[in-house]
């Protein structure tokens, strides 16, 4: 048990930053809207972000830099180079920006529903002191710097998500059959196109990517690291995956379709289940909450580091300046209920666009003796790459019809 906690790493960091409020929200309404339908798109999810992460922490491992800091020394072409930088930028940096008012938004719910809202006003607005809360906590995690601490704390909080969740699944008593059926046969109809392209979309994450990449040099410094960061990887992303299932079970459980967000499930599952559900699940939403508004700003960070040349160390000024930016807007926005919705619709555009781009920049980097030697892509991880990548390219057509009322589909 002591060596499998040493040998934990950015998995559960990685799994900590896509089950945000957002997979919760998503999860929530594919269980109301759909029972246990849909699961089988979350287990498609689970495998496509094992195949990308652990491609992503192999190249972080073998070459020691972030994702980010390879696109700018690979990409030769000025021009291509400069669009793709300003895209990632664009859709990870302001992207993040925009989802981390969700993401505090998100932990507030889940102490709203324990706790009250205890609102002040200031200046005539009435402010949220929750938002504050967890953006101070956030920010003091954060500025000590210190990955190792860092890393304790998202697991406990992703053991302690993950287990709520759990709990609160079991507490419904679900139907086991009808879950295997739901996981193992595929079924969706134009009504629940969105949903499965949003279950999809919330766990295999871009700024995933480049977190993972920049986080395994942290942890891991040797190519025979690789074992450990495979089973990292792997172990984490499917508990991941479990907690989002475990949400879907649980909404599966209401009547009501009067359910547009995980606080609105919390109150649902009380009268059938008694209060303890509410808790157990207001727990989860808080711990989904903090631990993505800790890791949103940090991707951003790595990712401006890798694009600009800067040092990614977590101690560096411009390093800390770029999460600092990013967690600030967060906690404005929460705190005084901004709804940017403007901005949020451009992140979801730029990274629809952003993951097909990405996960083919992976591929094809992945397959580069230069860069990875012995250790690059396998013919089996390739045939699955381009699976993925399929997958993330209609992903973003679908993206793009939803924004835009392109009617493609």
């Amino acid at each position: 048990m002591k060596t499998l906690f040493k040998n934990i790493g950015p998995g559960p960091l990685v799994a900590a930053a896509f089950i945000g409020p957002g997979t919760v929200t998503v999860c929530t309404l594919s269980g109301v809207n759909f029972g246990y339908s849909l699961l089988w798109a979350m287990l498609l999810s689970i495998i496509a972000t094992i195949v990308l992460q652990e491609m992503s922490a192999r190249l972080g491992i073998i070459s020691q830099k972030g994702l980010s800091e390879i696109i700018r020394t690979e990409i030769k072409n000025p021009i291509l180079k400069g669009f793709t930088i300003v895209l990632i930028l664009s859709a990870i940096v302001i992207g993040n920006a925009a989802y981390e008012a969700g993401n505090i938004s998100g932990g507030v719910l889940g102490l709203e529903t324990i706790v009250g809202n205890p609102n002040i006003e200031i200046a005539g607005f009435p402010v949220n002191t929750l938002s504050i809360v967890i953006g101070a906590i956030a920010f003091i995690l954060l500025y000590i710097g210190n990955y190792k601490l860092l890393e304790k704390v998202l697991v406990g909080l992703v053991i302690l998500m993950s287990l709520a969740f759990l709990i609160t699944a079991i507490m419904t008593k679900p139907n086991i059959s009808e879950i295997f059926k739901g996981l193992l046969i595929p079924k969706f109809s134009n009504d629940s196109i969105l949903t499965v392209i949003g279950l999809i979309g919330t766990t295999v994450v871009p700024y995933n990517l480049f977190l993972h990449a920049s986080l395994v040099k942290e942890k891991w410094h040797k190519t025979s690291d690789l074992k450990y960061a495979r089973k990292d990887t792997v172990i984490a992303i499917v508990l991941g995956g479990l907690v989002s299932m475990c949400i879907i079970i649980s909404a599966a459980a209401i009547q009501s379709q009067d359910i547009n967000s995980a606080s609105d499930l919390a109150k649902g599952l009380e009268p059938l289940f008694g209060s303890f559900s509410k808790y157990f699940l207001a727990i989860g939403l808080f711990a989904a909450g903090i631990t993505s508004a800790i890791t949103a700003p940090l991707a951003a960070a790595y990712v401006a580091s890798g694009c600009l040349g800067w040092n990614s160390n977590l101690k560096s000024k411009k390093f800390k300046s770029v999460w600092i930016f990013i967690l600030l807007l967060g906690v404005l926005f929460s705190s005084l209920a901004i709804k940017p919705i403007d901005i949020i619709k451009f992140a979801q555009v730029a990274n629809g666009i952003l993951l097909p781009v990405i996960a083919g920049f992976l591929i094809w980097i992945m397959n580069k003796t230069s860069v990875l030697g012995i250790h690059k892509n396998t013919i089996k991880q390739n045939i699955f790459g381009f699976i993925i990548l399929g997958i993330s390219i209609l992903l973003s057509v679908a993206t793009l019809n939803k924004v835009f009322h392109l009617n493609i589909f």
